[in-house]
């Protein structure tokens, strides 16, 4: 398990929620109309504050993130505090990795084009057309 992959892949979340809730973001009950990245952001922030060892560090984390929301610095501290609490406990960064799904199960598709009106998809499930006049009838 590479915690450097799954702590990247969680701060946006974690970013949302701290914004969402602030330092309350630690013990906020789920909110029924809570959006769904900041509902994920808060249970994966809290899953981590729940591991005892980590508790102190990520409050003040987040408390710094709370009053400096724009400064890059605290969301680098933020990020360094889950990212010791995830190497310390394996269990944990495969807990926080199943609950963000399958974009931490396999490495990122990377989808290239190449030449004149090419057309890079990872998935599509519609009509991708190219030229000069192109048209499309039913």
């Amino acid at each position: 398990m590479d915690v450097s992959a799954v702590v990247a892949l969680l701060m946006p979340y974690v970013s949302a929620a701290i914004g969402a809730y602030g330092s309350a973001v630690l013990t906020k009950a789920q909110d029924v109309a809570a959006d769904e990245t900041v509902g994920l952001g808060r249970r994966l922030l809290q899953r981590v504050w729940q591991r005892p060892e980590s508790r102190a560090e990520l409050e003040s984390a987040v408390s710094d993130r709370v009053q400096a929301p724009d400064d890059d610095d605290s969301l680098a501290a933020l990020r360094l505090q889950i990212k010791k609490a995830l190497a310390a406990d394996p269990a944990l960064a495969m807990e926080l990795a199943d609950m963000l799904g399958p974009a931490t199960a396999s490495p990122a598709m990377t989808v290239n084009a190449v030449g004149e009106r090419a057309v890079a998809a990872g998935t599509n499930t519609g009509i991708i057309q190219t030229g000069d006049n192109a048209r499309a009838e039913r």
